[in-house]
C-alpha cells in the first residue's frame, strides 16, 4: 500500500508528494518543484530509499528541483508525455521568468504515454495523459488507495489554466470529463497547489467542470 506526504514547496505552494511503498520503503516525490533540501529530509524523516522522480508537466513549480535531485541522488526522472518536451528544455528561461533558483534542461529517463504504469515497491500508479494546462501533461492514479496525483489538471473548486504556450481549453474539460470524471466519486486528489478534495465534490460543484458549470 502507499503512503504519502504533501511537501509544498517554492513561492507557488507547489504541492510536492513524497509517496513510498510501506512494505518496501521504495519512494518516489512526484513533482519536485524546488526546496531539495527539505524533499530529501522528508525521505530520510521516514526511513525510506529513494528511486525515482515523476513529473505531471514541465512547468517550473513542478520541475525545477528535479535535476539537483538527480545529481545529488542517481534516481530516474519519470514523466510527463514527450509532448512537454518544450517546457523542460525551457526550465532555464522559465526559472528567469518567475525569479525561482536557476533551473536546467531536463530530459527525463522515461517519457510516459496514456495506459503506462510506474511502480513503487509492490505498488503502482497508473497513468493517464491529460492534456489542455500543457500538452504533455499526465495523472497518476493509485487505485489500491482510490487517491489521484493531478498536478494542475484540476483543483478543489477549479481548475487548471489554459493561457500558456500549447495550452487547450477545451482539451483541459476533456480530460477530466472524459478521463478522470469516469472514476468513483469517493476518489481523492491532490492537486497542484491548494487543498485535496474528491471527484463527487467536484463533479457537484466545480463551477468550470462540475453539474451547474
Amino acid at each position: 500500500m502507499l503512503k504519502y506526504e504533501i511537501i509544498p514547496v517554492t513561492p507557488f505552494a507547489q504541492n510536492a508528494t513524497l509517496v513510498w511503498c510501506d512494505q518496501t520503503k521504495e519512494a518516489a516525490i512526484i513533482d519536485a518543484g524546488g526546496e531539495v533540501d527539505r524533499l530529501l529530509e522528508a525521505v530520510e524523516k521516514h526511513g525510506l530509499k529513494l528511486t525515482q522522480l515523476l513529473l505531471t508537466h514541465g512547468h517550473i513549480d513542478h520541475a525545477g528541483g528535479v535535476t539537483q535531485l538527480k545529481e545529488r541522488t542517481g534516481v530516474k526522472i519519470i514523466g510527463p508525455h514527450k509532448e512537454d518536451e518544450f517546457w523542460l528544455q525551457g526550465l532555464g528561461e522559465q526559472s528567469r521568468m518567475f525569479a525561482f533558483p536557476e533551473a536546467r534542461p531536463v530530459t527525463p529517463d522515461q517519457w510516459l504515454e496514456e495506459g503506462d504504469r510506474v511502480s513503487i515497491g509492490q505498488s503502482e500508479l497508473q497513468v493517464f495523459h491529460c492534456p489542455g494546462h500543457t500538452p504533455g501533461h499526465v495523472v497518476f492514479y493509485d487505485a489500491d488507495n482510490q487517491l489521484l496525483q493531478v498536478g494542475d489538471v484540476l483543483f478543489a473548486g477549479g481548475i487548471g489554466r489554459t493561457d500558456f504556450p500549447k495550452s487547450d481549453g477545451p482539451a483541459l474539460i476533456r480530460s477530466i470529463k472524459e478521463k478522470l470524471f469516469t472514476l468513483d466519486d469517493d476518489v481523492r486528489f491532490i492537486p497542484g497547489h491548494g487543498p485535496m478534495s474528491n471527484l463527487g465534490e467536484e463533479k457537484r460543484s466545480n463551477p468550470f467542470v462540475g453539474a451547474r458549470a
